[in-house]
């Protein structure tokens, strides 16, 4: 049913997907207290209380926008998407070790993977759902040509590891809280968030660079302009020390469009099994 109806929001264009998704930020952000605290906790704690409602808009944007970046034909979805500054992700395919892309919550995250595939094999890490009857939607309007995706599981970090050695390109979501022994405490934005180890793993196994990467929606629906970084956080020895690491590339990341980042993802909850962050003392959030 899900799957029919993403297909059928799908024929509509961009531009109206956009529009009608500010309202449905604001119904959101109104409707659920806990989506709405989150969502003011975490900008509040970033700096960026000044964006809030530009951020509860852009969040609607990002609902309505995902029916037409998954289920529309690349023919139209490809398009809309500008890329720039995709030298240094260049320079790193050339070297022939295959690449890792790291992109946070921020933007239009969802159109990277495809726009990259249209020219190199990429392989997509993801978190199966819960609900089984989000499953094929999260499977196959979301499988493209050229494009994989693997389970958190793994059998989906050999999967990463192979196209690696391919010399090929994975993505990963490193702000995506992972589950318990696959992470550890780093500060993201000035609390203990448990951030996944898998990229730095990653990186040591094959010796594949890092890439950043981020999707800014324009106004007005006008499309999407997609920029690459060079990774230029000091990679230290310990497990803590690259998590942090990496949580300081993303809040960088983060900084060119604040507004446009999922303030209202739960990134400081504490996964099940997990013991509470060294800092904490109460229950878990």
């Amino acid at each position: 049913m899900l799957v029919k109806l993403f297909r059928l929001l799908s024929r509509f264009p961009l531009p109206v997907l956009h529009g009608l998704g500010i309202p449905l930020g604001w119904l959101v952000y109104f409707a659920s207290p806990s989506y709405r605290n989150r969502l003011k906790e975490n900008i509040n704690r970033a700096g960026y209380t000044g964006y809030r409602n530009a951020a509860i808009s852009e969040s609607g944007k990002n609902i309505l926008e995902l029916p037409f970046v998954w289920c529309a034909p690349p023919a139209r979805v490809l398009p809309t998407a500008i890329v720039e500054d995709w030298e240094p992700a260049q320079a790193a395919l050339d070297a022939g070790k295959g690449v890792i892309f790291l992109t946070p919550h921020l933007g239009c995250f969802e159109i990277i993977a495809q726009t990259v595939a249209v020219k190199y094999p990429v392989t997509a890490l993801y978190r199966p759902p819960r609900k089984a009857a989000l499953k094929p939607l999260m499977e196959q309007a979301r499988t493209r040509h050229n494009l994989a995706l693997a389970p958190a599981t793994l059998t989906g970090v050999r999967m990463l590891l192979k196209a690696l050695r391919r010399g090929e390109v994975v993505g990963l979501l490193p702000d995506q809280v992972p589950g318990n022994g696959e992470g550890v405490w780093a500060e993201f934005f000035g609390k203990p968030a448990y951030t996944m180890t898998l990229p730095a793993k990653l990186q040591q196994m094959s010796g594949a660079p890092i890439i950043l990467a981020y999707a800014e929606r324009l106004s007005h629906g006008r499309g999407y302009v997609i920029r690459f970084a060079r990774f230029e956080e000091t990679w230290a020895d310990t497990a803590e020390q690259q998590a942090r690491a990496i949580n300081m590339a993303m809040e960088k990341l983060i900084a060119r469009c604040p507004a446009q980042y999922f303030w209202s993802y739960a990134r400081y909850k504490t996964p099940a099994g997990v013991k509470l962050a060294p800092s904490r003392s109460g229950a878990a959030t």
